[in-house]
């Protein structure tokens, strides 16, 4: 899973999978805003999955965005989430 979640960044970033580290930050990976939108609508995408995000604040209320080790952590969470309401 953290691999798919870091080639969408990736991607999302014009820039290798590889060049993408857990601790970079999104500034880091030169990711604006229009890129920032498009990651987190491929994650949803992806994984099925529904981000807590406002476009317009650029925020995520408890998705957390601090770096990329954060992201795929909250991925994950927000996946175990839907589980136990599938359960």
């Amino acid at each position: 899973m953290q691999e798919q979640i870091i080639s969408i960044i990736a991607r999302e970033a014009v820039i290798d999978a590889d060049q993408v580290r857990p601790d970079m930050t999104l500034d880091e990976l030169g990711l604006d805003s229009l890129g920032l939108v498009e990651m987190i609508f491929s994650i949803e995408e992806t994984f099925g999955v529904s981000v807590p995000f406002n476009a317009n604040e650029g925020q995520a209320g408890e998705f957390d965005l601090s770096s990329v080790g954060a992201i795929v952590g909250a991925v994950e969470q927000l996946i175990a989430g839907r589980g136990a309401a599938v359960a």
